[in-house]
């Protein structure tokens, strides 16, 4: 229960513009992900916005958006997006810190993490075992089913998970039995089709074992993110006026996912990303933790919000630039379908 909205209008009529802020950390590591710089850029570039936006007119809002990284209402830009918080909103903004360079909004996959439970009867497993319905049977015919269904799937499909309860005792047969997935893919139809085989999967174990299933989502699912080139665009000009430059994506689609796709599913929205490190290192590690609190990632703060505030300023005084982002954007959807 993290989460916030602050607003700010200037009186005037104008664009609405939010900039989303993330400042979760991972279990175990802390900010693996950088963000306490996400968070904090976002804030400061709404901050120095809010010093000119009474004269060009619209309003300012700062969401904090907590979970990213899962847990209790996990990726809660979900949540936001469901309960009605962007139906107003002209454009999202927010900067992800990232390794040795800058980097423009990239697609990331949709993700549905899901629970796959199965109830079954308890018994001797030597003394009665014709008496024991096995959970652990079926959640295992599951586990194999998927695997097999990885080769008739997409390129771009993830599905990995771990069983977190497989009985408690060799000698009974359990009656209880539950994994946890990812369900990954690269748009929301093919996420839809790949959620209805692992649903039927989990059907047929259940009448395989004669055990009672369930597959039910844990958190928010995540949508794929929907980059808006033009856009990026104007971040990107803004970002050569402050001495950066942006490396162009060696990929297609990156194969994590991020909660900023479910945003980017129904208004403009850009998520570049600024470079905390010389060098390159991966995300969600030590390394990264110690970035995020080095001089040049705290230094990316004040880098990162002055470039977000000139360009929502642009949009601001633009008005015709704002039209044609959200008509692209529309195609970017449309494309998608």
């Amino acid at each position: 229960r993290t989460g916030f909205a602050a607003y700010h209008h200037s009186g005037k009529p104008g664009p609405v513009l939010a900039f989303l802020a993330e400042y979760d950390a991972l279990a175990g590591l802390g900010h693996g992900c950088g963000h306490n710089l996400f968070g904090a850029t976002s804030l400061l570039a709404a901050a120095a916005l809010k010093q000119v936006i009474d004269e060009t007119g619209g309003e300012v809002r700062v969401y904090g958006t907590p979970g990213e990284e899962g847990g209790e209402n996990g990726s809660a830009k979900g949540s936001f997006v469901r309960e009605g918080f962007f139906r107003d909103v002209d454009a999202a903004l927010c900067v992800h810190p990232g390794a040795d360079t800058h980097r423009l909004t990239y697609k990331t996959l949709g993700c549905a993490p899901v629970d796959i439970e199965f109830w079954g009867r308890a018994a001797h497993a030597a003394g009665s075992p014709e008496k024991g319905i096995n959970a652990l049977d079926a959640l295992i015919l599951v586990y194999n089913a998927i695997n097999a269904l990885r080769q008739h799937l997409p390129t771009d499909v993830r599905i990995h998970g771990i069983i977190t309860n497989g009985g408690d005792a060799p000698n009974t047969v359990p009656d209880y039995a539950k994994a946890k997935f990812y369900l990954r893919a690269a748009s929301a139809p093919t996420l839809d089709d790949v959620y209805q085989k692992v649903k039927r999967i989990v059907e047929g174990a259940a009448l395989a074992t004669g055990a009672k299933d369930s597959l039910k989502p844990y958190q928010n699912r995540v949508e794929n993110t929907v980059p808006t080139p033009s856009f990026d665009a104007v971040y990107e000009k803004n970002l050569e006026y402050f001495g950066g430059r942006i490396t162009p994506l060696e990929f297609t689609v990156a194969p994590g996912s991020s909660d900023v796709g479910n945003v980017s599913q129904v208004i403009p929205t850009i998520q570049p990303t600024i470079s905390i490190t010389d060098v390159k290192i991966a995300g969600h590690t030590e390394e990264m933790k110690a970035a995020a609190r080095s001089e040049k990632g705290l230094n990316s703060i004040l880098l990162g919000a002055k470039v977000l505030a000139f360009t929502a300023l642009d949009l601001l005084e633009d008005e015709q630039l704002l039209a044609s982002i959200k008509a692209e954007h529309r195609q970017q959807i449309e494309a998608q379908a």
